[in-house]
């Protein structure tokens, strides 16, 4: 144990588990990239501006959901910006092969491994991680909302209602999640005691909402940036239908796949919505490809700069603005 506990803790032995990372994130993205070469790009025939302004509405994606999943760490234990959103890249690439839930796992050893303060436990990220994703329903909430207003299917109305009524719960559960804490019937066992002490307080819970909320109305912009660069007959609404299919499908607990779930889910929401069955797989695959090469992008930038302050231990480590 002690010989097992010196290798983990080896400078070396961190660098090489970071450049395997880095070189795997690398690796996946170029083997999505011949695929899409060998197989036809969806997007060959695209606007090239458009395809590049809904890149970089999904890389401004990323850094928000960062900041926010920042604000739900005590102040004194926040990861870098920087890591978070690395490990949200690291997770849609591990999307690609990986079921569904994985991406959890290893959104967890990116954080554990990444640069910046590491007081954080791997029980605060957990819950962390869970907070995150109850605030990435109810931020999902005005979205489904307006999907199912604007869709004319009863079943699918009911669907998004469902989400949207999911998130309210969510959002509530959040924000009340502290006093819940302090129960007395809650802060009688250990573990209730843990989680009034780790758990974030409401003011940073509202932050933490309004920048993933952020998040989400900017890969909602980027998917209806596609329509058009795809010169896709879609709507803004379909848009939002679009994205909460996808997000909704990725909630559940175990799937074959999760980038094939998700871009199935919202395929199929288009299929209902009347876009053409080929245009809208074809739609499907290249959004989930995007987020994929820049997830990839952004974990292949994050780990080589994780690499050049560590073989420069003097140097100052800067990540995103917290």
């Amino acid at each position: 144990m002690g010989r097992a506990r010196r290798l983990a803790g080896s400078r070396r032995i961190r660098i090489g588990l970071n450049a395997v990372f880095v070189s795997g994130a690398l690796a996946a993205a170029v083997l999505t990239i011949l695929h899409f070469v060998h197989a036809g790009w969806p997007l060959a025939n695209a606007d090239p501006l458009l395809v590049v302004a809904a890149g970089i509405l999904f890389l401004f994606a990323y850094a928000f959901k960062a900041w926010g999943w920042q604000r739900l760490f005590p102040e004194g234990q926040r990861p870098e910006a920087l890591t978070l959103a690395a490990a949200g890249g690291a997770a849609s690439v591990g999307g690609v092969a990986l079921p569904g839930r994985f991406d959890e796992a290893i959104r967890i050893a990116v954080v554990r491994r990444g640069p910046g303060k590491k007081t954080a436990g791997l029980g605060a990220i957990c819950l962390t991680l869970i907070i995150v994703g109850l605030l990435d329903s109810a931020a999902l909430a005005p979205m489904a909302s307006i999907a199912a207003a604007a869709s004319h299917h009863g079943g699918v109305q009911a669907g998004f209602a469902l989400v949207a009524a999911a998130g309210v719960a969510a959002a509530v559960l959040v924000l009340f999640l502290p006093k819940i804490a302090k129960m007395n019937f809650v802060s009688r066992w250990k573990v209730g005691r843990w989680l009034k002490d780790h758990t974030a307080c409401p003011r940073s819970a509202s932050q933490a909402w309004f920048l993933i909320s952020i998040s989400w109305a900017l890969r909602g912009l980027a998917v209806f940036v596609l329509f058009n660069a795809l010169s896709v007959g879609a709507s803004f609404p379909l848009a939002l239908a679009f994205l909460c299919a996808s997000a909704a499908s990725a909630a559940l607990p175990i799937a074959p796949a999760g980038a094939a779930t998700q871009a199935g889910a919202g395929a199929a929401i288009l299929i209902i919505g009347g876009i053409p069955k080929a245009d809208a797989f074809a739609f499907a695959i290249a959004a989930q490809g995007m987020v994929i090469i820049v997830g990839a992008a952004l974990v292949g930038a994050a780990g080589i700069w994780m690499l050049f302050t560590r073989f420069r231990p003097g140097a100052r480590t800067t990540a995103l603005p917290a």
